[in-house]
């Protein structure tokens, strides 16, 4: 198959774009020519040519498409089938990688971002409390930017930084049900005089049901302004927070509950609240085993695109066995189960070991 691309950037074949970009940022930030002059120079350069070739295959569909079916050879044939005939738009397929130069100025924009960070500037955010939004809850982060402060740079071109990204911890019944966050964010602005300063703005989200933990949500231009550079953009990140009573496995929910072993061989009815606020009364009419697990269809999370389906409800048990039993429970326990009477015999009890 000839390199493997996945391996290179340090991301495994499901990786999304996002993932791709993230590795490719921190790959092709360390392994920069001249981020390594001296002895590892060369070495360098040899490490940033194939990270940006992975970068310029997986992250286009079609050239990925066929180098996850063919791998590398098959990008090659692919690309000379595309050259052999004017009319044939599957030229479009060609495997010609880029100069990694072309790839590293692509990705980050004009200029090296190495060469214009220094000490971060900040902006802040606040978000709602629990009730409406009278108030902010007072919740204050900070936002990573950069400062483009380096004077004598040689690109006159303004500079986009990377975006800024924040996590915007949620409750599994916002996932569930979906919620809206007001979030008010301070930033720096550059105003029409050339001067900075700072300006407040309210931006609304609206989590849909069923959204995971790791949603991103982009709001384009909205980091802090610089002179002579692009506002950087502002990516909100889902996360989710432990529910008491339910935990996510995808789109499905599992429940662990407790019964007593009666329950367990004779039945009961398991109530639940579901995380939309229904009483869920569930009967059990099997006899349930340590390894016993009871699906409930179309009672997980929502599948969010596929116009409310949802997953399922996963009910482990755990079993609460008796400390202890009467010789007349014991002996109504065989007569009901179908045992034969115990054979009587020494009666042995267990005694603290003798130092």
């Amino acid at each position: 198959m000839g390199m493997d691309y996945y391996n290179v950037l340090k991301v495994n074949r499901n990786a999304t774009e996002e993932d791709l970009k993230k590795s490719y940022r921190r790959l092709a930030m360390k392994w920069h020519p001249d981020k390594n002059p001296g002895d590892n120079k060369k070495e360098a350069e040899a490490k940033f040519k194939t990270i940006s070739e992975a970068y310029e295959v997986l992250s286009d569909p079609q050239k990925r498409a066929i180098y996850d079916q063919y791998g590398e050879e098959g990008l090659k044939a692919s690309a000379d089938a595309g050259g052999s005939s004017s009319k044939n738009e599957s030229a479009n397929h060609r495997f010609n990688p880029q100069n990694a130069e072309d790839v590293f100025a692509e990705f980050f924009g004009s200029g090296k971002p190495f060469e214009r960070m220094s000490r971060a500037k900040s902006m802040r955010f606040q978000t709602e409390g629990a009730g409406t939004f009278g108030g902010f809850g007072g919740n204050e982060n900070k936002f990573r930017s950069y400062n483009d402060s380096v004077g004598g740079t040689s690109s006159s071109q303004p500079w986009k930084p990377p975006a800024v990204e924040e996590k915007v911890p949620c409750t599994l019944k916002e996932l569930y049900a979906g919620a809206t966050r007001r979030m008010m964010i301070t930033r720096n602005v550059v105003k029409p005089n050339g001067q900075v300063g700072t300006e407040s703005e309210i931006l609304t989200i609206e989590i849909k049901p069923g959204w995971k933990k790791g949603t991103k949500i982009t709001f384009p231009n909205k980091g802090n302004e610089q002179p002579n550079q692009l506002p950087a953009d502002l990516v909100f990140i889902i996360d989710e927070k432990p529910h008491d009573l339910y935990t996510r496995e995808g789109n499905n929910l599992l429940v662990y509950q407790k019964i007593d072993l009666v329950d367990a061989l004779a039945g009961t009815t398991v109530n639940l609240k579901t995380l939309d606020g229904r009483d869920l009364g569930i009967m059990l009419t099997d006899v349930v085993t340590p390894e016993y697990e009871l699906v409930i269809a179309k009672e997980g999370m929502p599948i969010v695109k596929e116009n409310g389906r949802r997953g399922n409800l996963r009910i482990k048990f755990d079993i609460i066995f008796p400390k202890r039993l009467s010789s007349e429970q014991r002996q109504d326990i065989r007569k009901v189960l179908g045992g034969q009477p115990q054979q009587q015999g020494a009666h042995f009890r267990s005694e603290s070991p003798v130092p």
